[in-house]
């Protein structure tokens, strides 16, 4: 396919480090689009602030970049107005997670047709590398110079616990099947959450004995295992991340919903007998 047709061009260079995965998920995203054949005019890209809420600049749909956390706020909003609309939201760990994570849970309870893809790199890249709500455990971050106390966040269990209608987990490495995974989710109705662990060798690697993007791309493949909706044997799990499909479910969606509430208003209103 041809890639320069979704880009604009005139921005690049991109800002992105050698060895980042930012790149491999958006081709993932454009690769998802094309197969859909969707109209750029009738797409909106959404982020908030990070190293991967840059990616909107680079796409030639209908963008908006967004405050930090917010970019489910200002989608929320769009998709309501114009439901019409394939709304795409693009965030990071902790954009999604930290400062965004009450937005998060609330979009996945409600259920809203929106494709959310967190771009999660266990750690804050574009501010410094500060550990973010997902660093594992014992990780070293620049705010975790002796290693990161806190349990992390599993994005997809806290998707699936909140209500998404879809949720998948992907990773740089296994690009074709990410692709997949985002195609799917932009055809679902309702919230789908598309988790990309995507590598920093910047500030999470070289100093958490991955000193390479070989190595970030090897752990890749030794810690993950592909599974169809979850079916993974706990024994085949232990100590690694489920890859796939994770939740596929049919709920009611809110916009249709909601259209479908104020129409019956509408009705009723009409119906009042004058005072």
């Amino acid at each position: 396919m041809d890639y320069n047709k979704y880009l604009r061009m005139q921005k690049m260079p991109h800002i992105w480090c050698p060895g980042c995965g930012n790149g491999i998920v958006l081709k993932a995203i454009l690769r998802a689009i094309d197969r859909l054949g969707l109209n750029k005019d009738e797409i909106v890209m959404v982020s908030g602030i990070g190293c991967s809420s840059r990616t909107p600049g680079y796409v030639d749909f209908n963008t908006v970049h967004t405050t930090h956390g917010r970019a489910l706020a200002f989608a929320t909003g769009i998709k309501l107005a114009k439901p019409e609309l394939t709304v795409i939201v693009v965030s990071g760990d902790g954009d999604a997670t930290a400062i965004g994570g009450n937005h998060f849970i609330h979009t996945a309870r409600r259920n809203i047709d929106l494709t959310m893809i967190i771009f999660n790199n266990y750690i804050y890249g574009m501010t410094g590398g500060q550990y973010s709500p997902t660093t594992p455990s014992g990780k070293w971050g620049s705010t975790a110079p002796y290693g990161n106390l806190e349990n992390s966040f599993d994005i997809c269990g806290l998707a699936s616990a909140a209500g998404a209608s879809y949720v998948a987990r992907g990773t740089v490495y296994h690009a074709v099947q990410l692709d997949k995974l985002i195609e799917n989710g932009i055809r679902k109705k309702g919230f789908s959450v598309v988790e990309a662990l995507t590598p920093c060798p910047t500030y999470y690697g070289r100093r958490n004995s991955q000193k390479s993007v070989i190595d970030m791309m090897n752990w890749q493949i030794e810690n993950t295992v592909k599974s169809k909706s979850g079916n993974v044997s706990p024994d085949n799990l232990e100590g690694k991340l489920s890859i796939g499909v994770l939740v596929d479910r049919e709920k009611p969606e809110y916009v249709e919903a909601y259209q479908k509430f104020i129409a019956r208003l509408n009705t009723e209103v009409k119906h009042e007998p004058a005072l």
